[in-house]
């Protein structure tokens, strides 16, 4: 029997798209160039058209909701890179993302199991806007890992029982994606789970903790914030990390994310790495730039694990286009595009086939 997931990259619900729900926070903002949440939603109208909002909770998700009723995955995971807080003791670091505690259903609307949270935004309103933020999604039923009240919170797995086993979700923040050491939790200090190297040391030391709390039938997800906002290239040091995790025997999956745009991915050992998710959804209609990555192209990943052997078994990459802040089917023509991509830098074996608004690893059986 399989398990199937749905990995979601960067959730920016903050700001913005914040704006424009049932219960907006209030729009000042501490950016240099924007002092104001709605001037986002402004350039997004100029840009694509006009926004009838406030919009029900389940707008923003748009035709993404349907491809997930017809996958059914076990397992919705996400990279909430958003504080879920009223707190107003934001961190003077030019943009911080924050999403009013009573829009929470917007993420009860994608049915979020499980939110990842060791990111460079997680602390955008202090340690009070973290605690709120975990608390918020406890009580919404939503599981987290990787931040948390110190330090042995914040390496807390987050763990979800299925009849077939456990899904379990390990999160950490490397410094390469500006999740920096002084956001790291400490012993008595809140804060994020960080990474601060990718050595084999740091392999086998997650290795022992994956161990203290695996058991047989396990599946392990590791998620990892790491690299730059813009570029394809992955460091090598990238590469031999997500290898040694898996030539372990620690983890099923490598969840990268933190860049803006979809990366390639890799099917190692029979396993998955994502070393870049890209941005599921964002406010950024409109920002110049960066257009030859096309960050408004996002992309929903549902691999199929097999539950005995472990082994990615299927691999099915939907793509979405963001516009009117909302996920919408994309042109064949930005559906091919995707394709290329991810077939010029991806890394496995049987190839990745496109059909018709989806794009499928290897071959049929």
């Amino acid at each position: 029997m399989g398990i199937k997931v749905f990995l979601a990259g960067d959730v920016m619900t903050g700001r913005g798209i914040d704006q424009i729900l049932p219960y907006p926070s209030p729009s000042k903002i501490y950016e240099s160039y924007v002092g104001d949440a709605r001037g986002y939603l402004e350039l997004a109208e100029r840009t694509n058209g006009k926004i009838n909002y406030p919009v029900s909770f389940d707008y923003i998700w748009g035709d993404a909701l349907g491809e997930l009723e017809k996958a059914r995955p076990d397992v919705r995971i996400i990279n909430l890179e958003t504080t879920v807080t009223t707190s107003e003791d934001y961190l003077a670091k030019g943009i911080n993302y924050r999403m009013n505690p009573k829009n929470i259903p917007v993420l009860k609307a994608l049915g979020a199991d499980v939110c990842v949270l060791a990111n460079n935004h997680i602390l955008d309103w202090g340690q009070e806007g973290l605690i709120e933020t975990i608390e918020v999604l406890g009580k919404n039923g939503i599981k987290t890992a990787g931040a948390g009240r110190n330090y042995k919170e914040a390496r807390e797995p987050a763990v979800f029982d299925l009849k077939e086993g456990r899904v379990i979700v390990f999160s950490f923040g490397h410094y390469s994606s500006g999740t920096g050491v002084e956001l790291e939790a400490k012993e008595n200090k809140p804060g994020a789970n960080i990474l601060t190297d990718l050595s084999e040391k740091a392999v086998r030391e997650i290795e022992k903790d994956i161990a203290r709390v695996r058991k047989e039938g396990d599946i392990v997800i590791f998620s990892v914030h790491w690299g730059p906002n813009w570029g394809y290239r992955t460091d090598e040091e990238f590469d031999e990390f997500a290898h040694g995790l898996i030539d372990t025997g620690a983890v099923e999956i490598v969840f990268g994310h933190s860049s803006h745009h979809f990366k390639g991915l890799e099917i190692y050992k029979d396993k998955l790495i994502i070393y870049g998710a890209g941005d599921f959804i964002n406010d950024y209609e409109g920002i110049r730039g960066y257009e030859n990555f096309r960050g408004d192209l996002c992309v929903m990943y549902l691999p199929e694990i097999d539950s005995v052997t472990k082994k990615t078994v299927s691999l099915t990459i939907v793509p979405m286009q963001i516009k009117r802040f909302r996920l919408n089917y994309p042109r064949k023509e930005d559906v091919e595009w995707c394709y290329r991509v991810l077939q010029r830098d991806s890394v496995a074996e049987g190839g990745l086939i496109q059909r018709e608004r989806k794009i499928i690893w290897g071959l049929e059986n």
